[in-house]
């Protein structure tokens, strides 16, 4: 298996709407001890606070928004095109209702005690800094509501510190 290097956020590739648009990301956390992940094409990579950020936002019903909120860490990895299979199941299956990770073949490391998946191209290791429930009261443009919120199911919006990368890539 091909080890990580750990790089710069400056030195990230693709760039970010490759990775999170195209790639799609896996957010995983722990919480008493079990491992779940989701898939995810939404987020953003930036600046926050005087930090490199990312900003990832999850549905209320998500089973691994309680993962989330349990963790103060998580990982996001993209484990690239060759996943897409193991991406679209990841997503659609809730790990609620059988062992998704391990269906899909994916292996489970950590790192700073944070879980991340061996099989993944990039690994973003983050801390949580924020999180917040949208508002349908905050929207500017309301035709998003009607677009993406028919079941007024609005995300919470997490910020997370990216702390480390580690990457195949390099």
């Amino acid at each position: 298996m091909q080890e990580f290097t750990e790089i710069t956020v400056h030195e990230l590739t693709p760039d970010p709407f490759t990775l999170i648009g195209s790639d799609w990301l896996l957010i995983t956390a722990e919480k008493d001890g079990k491992v779940n992940t989701m898939t995810a094409s939404w987020g953003a990579l930036g600046v926050m606070w005087g930090m490199p950020a990312a900003f990832i936002a999850i549905r209320p019903q998500r089973y691994t928004k309680e993962f989330v909120d349990a963790a103060e860490r998580l990982s996001l990895c993209v484990p690239g095109q060759a996943f897409r299979k193991e991406l679209s199941y990841l997503g659609s299956v809730s790990g609620r209702d059988e062992p998704k990770i391990q269906k899909a073949g994916l292996t489970v490391r950590h790192e700073d005690g944070v879980p991340f998946f061996a099989e993944a191209q990039t690994v973003l290791l983050c801390r949580k800094l924020f999180a917040q429930e949208l508002s349908a009261d905050s929207f500017i443009d309301a035709s998003l509501l009607e677009k993406w919120y028919p079941a007024h199911d609005l995300h919470t919006l997490y910020v997370c510190a990216i702390e480390r990368v580690l990457s195949k890539r390099a």
